[in-house]
């Protein structure tokens, strides 16, 4: 996967590679997926969640510049709790939010039998983020909304970055957002393709975040 799917298409980073080829995809999705684990392609994990392909996976590790030492970071959208367990090689903390219970339960029991550590798995609605982990050197989102929640703006550190998808089936893009001591700076990268944000965002309950 890592030599023939992930270095061709430019993923350079020594310690992204490397939590790539160490923790075991497998054991992140179904049992009847296994067999297709290592293609570099999004597998179903059901509730219509998905796995990201392994690209998008070390792409996003990459993009979000975790540092190298002592780093906090989030991650929206647990999922199959693969994401995660890949940021866990690159930080000392990870906290990851996860909307729907059973991903969030099931996410902590494949964690634990792997044997990280470092990652806590918090069932609510990522809109919010986790404030009381931050502020963040990354933050990671799996899941796409259709505008930035200013609040996980706001929990990232002066120097953090975030790397986020955003947009609908329409018009979709990862956007990499940078916090300097003068603001933020949002660039976007190239189109791209995730299931979108659920819970608040979703029901149009954003308490004034559109403006």
């Amino acid at each position: 996967m890592v030599e023939t799917q992930l270095i061709p298409r430019g993923i350079k980073d020594v310690r992204v590679l490397d939590a790539m080829r160490t923790i075991p995809r497998h054991l992140f999705v179904p049992r009847v997926m296994q067999q297709h684990a290592y293609e570099d392609r999004p597998l179903p994990i059901g509730k219509q969640q998905t796995i990201s392909q392994p690209f998008i996976v070390a792409y996003m590790a990459e993009a979000a510049s975790v540092p190298a030492e002592g780093a906090r970071v989030l991650e929206l959208g647990t999922g199959s709790g693969y994401g995660a367990a890949i940021l866990s090689c690159l930080a000392e903390h990870v906290e990851t939010v996860e909307i729907i219970e059973e991903h969030a339960n099931h996410a902590r029991d494949v964690l634990d039998a792997v044997g990280i550590d470092n990652v806590h798995v918090h069932h609510a609605d990522g809109m919010y983020g986790w404030e009381s982990g931050g502020p963040y050197d990354a933050i990671v989102v799996t899941a796409a909304p259709i505008f930035v929640p200013p609040m996980l703006k706001e929990q990232l550190a002066v120097g953090g970055r975030m790397v986020i998808p955003v947009g609908d089936a329409r018009d979709m893009k990862m956007l990499l957002i940078t916090r300097s001591t003068e603001g933020f700076e949002e660039r976007a990268t190239f189109a791209v393709r995730f299931v979108p944000m659920t819970g608040a965002i979703s029901e149009g309950n954003t308490n004034g975040f559109l403006g």
